[in-house]
């Protein structure tokens, strides 16, 4: 009795055990705050970017709603150096007359601050065009100092239809959303493929650029025509711009990128495809020029991604582990380069309906805190920016 007794009193332990490694916990930041109240206009998609100074400037899109109205601007703020709040939010780009949207920040091996965005023509996301903003005045209070503004105006060639055709090939045959009467859906993107005015415009920004080495910037892009994505790379540090071959697959969008310890290059990317929704990965062994079919993975998603390298190698994921809304927000760590992930913990967690939570944008600083600003919205009137700072080391111990 006393051995069955015992052996009852281990297995609840190991039970006990195992679900504690298993259940993910809500994650407290360092700090957190809204960038600025709740307001009325739909606030979305922000971007931050660490200054060499040691302040913060955000930037996101505000207006009535880019698919029908066109005063859709793109706001910023400023966090000071040994500040707690944000500057009143001031005016980035706007676009006369055309909703601008999905702002990216970073800054070039040189120290130039670029941002970069889309204008959404006709209020179609499939004909918005990439614009750009650079600055070498920026670390005043206020607005940086713009210097030059231009679009990045691509033109990918015949072997984006010979990517797409081929990839398509590698790719599980799926018969959703197939009819006798009409032309499957891999027969209709093969054949856009090939219309070099579909393929040259409505490609748009969303996550950070990945930066490998001194020169080269590879800028993540998707495109709502397609469904897919693709890159703009930079060879010389955002002076000229080409296109590298797309990241072929069935809804996977938002690109963001990982640089592999032997070189190879991973795409994690919202799934905007059939069921289940999981998040895509694709890779390239060239630098970023041309990319694996993309796959699901195992991890839930709806409407959001991020990743990032950290300083110790860790690999950190946040988005909408979810399938049915954007009412969480979690982030995982991974010591494997993303083959398993060890650590998961809630950023945001509220009941479905309770709360919207997306678009994050996500940077690590010298000190080691990973500095995140995403879309913030609770069941009550009114959308903004949330900022929080959270210690890695803290939550992988």
């Amino acid at each position: 009795m006393k051995k069955l007794l015992l052996f009852y009193i281990l297995c609840l332990l190991m039970f006990k055990t195992a679900l504690a490694q298993t259940d993910t916990q809500k994650l407290i930041p360092v700090f957190s705050t809204l960038i600025f109240p709740p307001q009325e206009k739909h606030t979305h998609a922000s971007s931050i970017v660490s200054l060499p100074n040691g302040d913060f400037l955000c930037a996101w899109f505000m207006g009535s709603g880019e698919r029908t109205a066109d005063d859709v601007k793109i706001m910023g703020a400023r966090l000071q150096k040994g500040s707690n709040t944000w500057s009143t939010p001031f005016l980035l780009a706007d676009t006369y007359n055309i909703p601008d949207c999905n702002p990216v920040l970073f800054i070039n091996k040189k120290g130039k601050l670029f941002l970069v965005w889309i204008a959404v023509e006709a209020n179609k996301w499939e004909y918005s065009i990439l614009r750009f903003k650079t600055s070498t005045d920026y670390l005043k209070t206020g607005v940086p100092v713009w210097n030059w503004q231009d679009n990045i105006l691509l033109k990918p060639g015949g072997n984006f239809a010979e990517e797409v055709a081929a990839r398509f090939k590698e790719l599980a045959d799926n018969k959703a959303a197939w009819s006798a009467y009409a032309p499957g859906y891999n027969d209709m993107i093969i054949e856009a493929s090939k219309d070099i005015r579909k393929r040259s415009i409505g490609w748009m920004t969303r996550i950070k650029p990945l930066l490998p080495d001194s020169s080269k910037i590879l800028l993540p892009l998707y495109s709502d025509g397609y469904n897919f994505s693709m890159l703009a790379v930079s060879d010389d540090d955002g002076s000229t711009w080409h296109s590298s071959l797309p990241i072929v697959g069935r809804g996977n969008v938002q690109p963001a990128l990982a640089l592999k310890k032997n070189g190879t290059i991973a795409a994690y990317m919202r799934d905007n495809g059939d069921a289940p929704s999981r998040v895509q990965v694709s890779e390239s062994n060239d630098k970023g020029e041309s990319w694996s079919a993309a796959t699901k993975t195992t991890i839930p998603n709806t409407a959001s991604v991020e990743l990032l390298v950290l300083q110790d190698g860790k690999w950190a994921f946040l988005g909408n582990d979810i399938e049915d809304g954007r009412y969480r927000l979690s982030l995982y760590i991974s010591n494997d380069e993303g083959k398993t992930w060890k650590w998961k913990y809630y950023l945001e967690n509220e009941p479905p309906g309770k709360g919207s939570f997306s678009y994050p944008s996500l940077i690590q600083t010298s000190d080691g805190f990973l500095h995140i600003t995403y879309s913030y919205q609770l069941d009550t009137p009114g959308e903004t920016i949330k900022y929080a700072v959270i210690d890695p080391k803290a939550i992988t111990k």
